[in-house]
């Protein structure tokens, strides 16, 4: 049995990373290297290691998200790149960002209680548009009359928004108080004309008009209010040249 030197694990690393259309854990990129040829004991870590150094004064950046390691682009740079993305940004509605923001910060909650919260019914097709998108799920249910499900973000969710863990949230101190939903929480703007493609790190918003009154039922969450991700860390990973 044979092992590979530090340099060729760094490039295997590097390639598995720029190939994979999802971020890599570090059992996957461990079991890249066949019990024949194994990589040397710690040499994965250390490659990882070499490799965000790497980046220092790059447009890319190597971080670890709740799914595992990727690429992605740096900020400072995200607007210029969005240009090659021709797809729309997703929009989403004030109503639906703020049960989003509800479901992150108080997990795991009920539709009832985010109603309680915000003084509206929530329109069934934010939470299924959620859903869909696999940023929440159904984690269990309340221990009183009716077993209301209990409802709670995912891997999904902390990944898109480039987080490693929950407690990676912005707290809630730089927030406005979430009890009172104030008209908009320090979402992001659109990309500025031109690159308005790709979600990303984009700058402080400016504020905005609510797209409904504090009472009644949520609107449609397709309406299109605020602009494709709220509270991005990290840009978009980059894809394989294959893509």
């Amino acid at each position: 049995m044979t092992e590979i030197d530090q340099t060729l694990v760094n490039r295997i690393v590097e390639a598995a990373l720029l190939a994979s259309s999802q971020p890599l854990a570090l059992v996957q990129l461990k079991g890249l290297f066949p019990l024949d040829e194994p990589a040397p004991e710690g040499s994965v870590e250390a490659a990882l290691e070499q490799l965000r150094a790497d980046c220092d004064g790059r447009g890319v950046e190597l971080v670890e998200v709740a799914s595992g390691w990727r690429f992605q682009v740096k900020a400072d740079v995200h607007p210029w790149v969005a240009r090659l993305w021709t797809e729309r940004q997703t929009k989403y509605t004030r109503a639906t960002l703020e049960t989003l923001a509800l479901i992150a910060y108080r997990q795991p909650i009920t539709r009832g209680e985010i109603e309680q919260i915000r003084g509206v019914t929530v329109n069934s097709s934010i939470i299924k548009a959620l859903e869909e998108r696999d940023w929440i799920r159904v984690v269990g249910h309340r221990d009183v009359p009716g077993k209301p499900e209990l409802l709670a973000t995912t891997k999904t969710f902390l990944d898109y928004f480039g987080l490693k863990r929950l407690d990676e949230l912005p707290p809630l101190s730089e927030l406005r108080d979430i009890g009172e939903l104030e008209p908009q929480l320090p979402f992001a703007p659109a990309i500025p004309a031109g690159a308005e493609a790709g979600p990303g790190p984009i700058p402080d918003p400016e504020p905005a008009a609510p797209d409904q009154p504090e009472t009644g039922i949520d609107a449609d969450p397709t309406s299109p209010t605020f602009e494709d991700p709220p509270w991005r860390r990290g840009g978009r990973r980059i894809v394989g040249a294959h893509r």
